[in-house]
Formats: C-alpha cells, structure tokens, sequence
C-alpha cells in the first residue's frame, strides 16, 4: 500500500511517498480503507522537529497521521465482526494515518452519521473534543470573555464555535487577515485581532479565558491580557515552544491570580472523549448545527505540498488527504 512517511525531519521536503505491506489487525483493532485523513498542527510539529520526535520514540521513516474516516475492512481477533463494512472515523494515535489503510483500537472507533462526510469527520473528530475540553480545562462559564490565539485553524475554529453556543459574553480571535476575520465572525467570533492581540474595535481591555493554540516565542505577552483570575490554556505548540521564562510574566502579575495550564486530550477518558465525540459529530451532521471547515482536498501524494500551506500559513479549517 502507499503510505506517507518522515524521510528526514524539517522541512516538508523530507515526506515521501514509499510503499509498505498491507498492515494486520492484531486483537482489539481494526483494519480502516481510508477515504479521508486529517492534516493537523501535531503532524506538522512531529515533522518539523527531529528533537521532540525522538522524545516520543519516532525514527525516520515515522507515517504521520492521527485520524482517519472511511470503512473498516478487517477485524482483529475479538472484534465483532458486524464492524466489516461499516463506514468510520478513528484515531489512530500519533502515526499511521498517512496511508491508504490504517490500523485503529477499537475504542477509538465512531461510526458515521449517515450525513456526515468523512473529509468532515476528520476536520471535526480531534479539533472538536480538544475545543470541548480545552474550554471546560480553563472552567470558561457563561458571560466571561473568550479570546482564541490562532484561531484560523480546525481547532480554533471549533473552539469559536463552542465558546459563542456556550454564552460567551465575548469571543475575539487572532488571525492574519480581515477576509479570516470576516470569516469566523460567520462562525461566532465578536471581536478580530491582529495576530499581537491588537486591534478590533471595542474588543474587551482583557479576557477571562484564553485558549491557546499558538505558543511560541509570543505566548508571555498574552498573560498581559487576561484579567484578574483569569486563565489561559495551551491546546498547541504549531509556533514552536514558548520560551523557557515565559513564567515570568505571571509573576510580574502576581497580583492578578493568573493561572496558565496546557491541555491534552490524551487526559480525557475514553468514555468522555466518546459521548462529546458522538454529540458533535450528530450536530455537525444537522444543518444548522456545528460547522466544519475544510480548507482543501488534496491527494495522498501531495503530503508535502499541504505541510508548506500549513507553514506558510495559508489554511483555513484542515486540508484533507485522500488515497
């Protein structure tokens, strides 16, 4: 089968396509026909540094990709057998998406609502349950000020959405341009900054809650916008990691009571991550409920030129491989 794999860690220029054996379900996974697999900000981060990779045991020759949708082929031993046929969305966990098929645990395994598209359920699956719990992680409640830091992307994007259904009494954002600021208001956002947190008119002085998916070398100046016991979260890392005193800032703030946490989904337990899984997927499926936000369909093959639309930042929503 065709797969895309990390030849060599940096650029998008080191993923190639290569060809592997047809993967075997061992018990309690199942084999996945893709049909659509999601490009997100934590492939792009395994991609780009070689450091962090080995960190967590991933080599040269490492296939990205966390979820995937499309029809489960085979079962392994003590799998149900009704799963064959049945059309899915899986996590895959932090490899071995980037194929024509992929091997999941059968707990991370939702079936599709009949209206739902597979490119959606990718763009959804994962960004959707990191906004969820992202939110409830910093304890935003109805009325406190949201902003979101990156908000152009699948997990920005989602994150918008919830906080505005949630009753946010404000939800501003940080994106590039103001055709993304237009774009994200449709979805919820009140107020639109530049990417510093500067601009929109009568944006609130500071926020209760912010959800982060930035970081980087910026992420200490946005402690300077949240207000007295506010809290801010770090969902991502796609600009790299913060410095290493960004601290510092909260404590020149001392007297605010700020709080800084990051949050990762892998903290969530199954069940949980399953019923917000399921409860979104079945909005998303109903006109009227959330929306997703595909930036572009691309070939399997074409792996590396979507990673130099994520670096460049040119995406909106997720880009979608498709074997």
């Amino acid at each position: 089968m065709k797969a895309v794999a990390i030849q060599t860690f940096g650029s998008p220029e080191g993923l190639a396509v290569i060809d592997l054996p047809a993967p075997i379900p061992a018990g309690g996974q199942v084999l996945i026909d893709t049909e659509a697999i999601g490009v997100g900000g934590v492939d792009a981060v395994i991609r780009r540094d070689g450091a962090l990779a080995a960190a967590y045991g991933f080599k040269e020759g490492h296939v990205l990709g966390s979820e995937v949708a499309g029809t489960v082929a085979a079962v392994g031993d003590g799998v149900d057998t009704s799963w064959i046929g049945r059309r899915v969305w899986a996590f895959t966990g932090l490899g071995g998406g980037y194929a024509e098929q992929a091997i999941a645990p059968l707990e991370e395994l939702l079936p599709l609502p009949a209206n739902l598209s597979p490119a959606d359920a990718v763009t959804l699956g994962s960004s959707g349950v990191v906004a969820h719990f992202g939110l409830s992680h910093g304890r935003f409640a109805p009325g406190e000020s949201v902003l979101v830091r990156g908000a152009a992307g699948s997990i920005g994007i989602m994150a918008v959405q919830l906080a505005a259904r949630g009753g946010a009494g404000a939800v501003a954002v940080t994106t590039s341009s103001a055709e993304r600021g237009d774009r994200l208001r449709e979805l919820g956002a009140t107020h639109v900054l530049d990417r510093s947190g500067e601009g929109g008119e009568d944006a609130p002085a500071g926020y209760d809650v912010i959800i982060d998916i930035v970081a980087g070398a910026d992420l200490p100046s946005f402690f300077d916008r949240l207000n007295p016991n506010g809290r801010m979260v770090a969902v991502g890392i796609v600009a790299g990691r913060p410095p290493t005193d960004f601290g510092m800032s909260m404590i020149a703030a001392f007297r605010k009571s700020l709080s800084f946490a990051t949050f990762s989904a892998d903290t969530v337990s199954e069940p949980d991550r399953r019923a917000v899984r399921t409860e979104q997927f079945t909005a998303a499926s109903r006109g009227g409920g959330l929306r997703t936000v595909v930036h572009e369909v691309l070939p399997l093959e074409h792996a590396a030129p979507a990673h130099r639309k994520m670096d460049a930042g040119e995406v909106f929503g997720r880009i979608v491989l498709t074997p």
